[in-house]
């Protein structure tokens, strides 16, 4: 099961590494999660430059992934053009995945309401996903070391989606899990 999020916390920010899984809901059953360590490389760096360094030494950010789920490899093109720079989905049920995209050059965050219309500027699928939602909500959150979050929740008859962003490092680094309304219901516990 995850670590309490405090431990969690407390760890990452030891590190100097950004948590972006969404805070745990109190009242479930935890899964079973890995931890994935990214690295938010440019697509020049594609593929890192070799050598056996660990992912977890030079890891940027960090979140949880449900055990079982497989990664996908991202290729340098969505790299370069939206900024994909991991992502993992369920084998068993492909439209459930979660991923995440950086752009480099962004010291803050823009004020909550701008900053989900311009992450949805580079994602049709997103754009399309808010047109037709039933509800959007976002809410700011700060972890315990200070670091801001803003975190958006996305619910439509089509698709659910959970999204946390922030500003570090001179980049904006933005965590996605998304999944079709029907399979949100059933596996929620998992997604959320």
């Amino acid at each position: 099961s995850k670590p309490p999020l405090a431990t969690a916390l407390v760890a990452a920010a030891a590190a100097g590494l950004l948590l972006l899984s969404p805070a745990p809901a109190p009242s479930r059953a935890d899964p079973e999660f890995t931890v994935y360590y990214g690295t938010a490389a440019s697509a020049a760096n594609y593929g890192g430059y070799g050598g056996n360094a660990s992912k977890k030494d030079t890891a940027e950010y960090v979140y949880d992934v449900p055990e079982g789920w497989k990664e996908r490899l991202v290729s340098k093109v969505e790299k370069g053009t939206n900024g994909t720079d991991s992502e993992f989905f369920n084998p068993r049920k492909r439209a459930e995945k979660e991923y995440l995209t950086f752009l480099p050059g962004i010291r803050a965050l823009a004020p909550l309401g701008a900053v989900l219309d311009n992450l949805a500027l580079s994602d049709v699928g997103l754009q399309d996903q808010i047109a037709s939602a039933d509800e959007v909500t976002s809410a700011e959150r700060a972890d315990g070391a200070g670091q801001v979050y803003y975190e958006y929740e996305v619910a439509g008859a089509g698709a659910h989606s959970l999204i946390s962003v922030t500003c570090a490092r001179n980049k904006l680094y933005a965590h996605f899990v998304t999944a079709p309304s029907a399979e949100w219901g059933r596996d929620e516990a998992v997604l959320r």
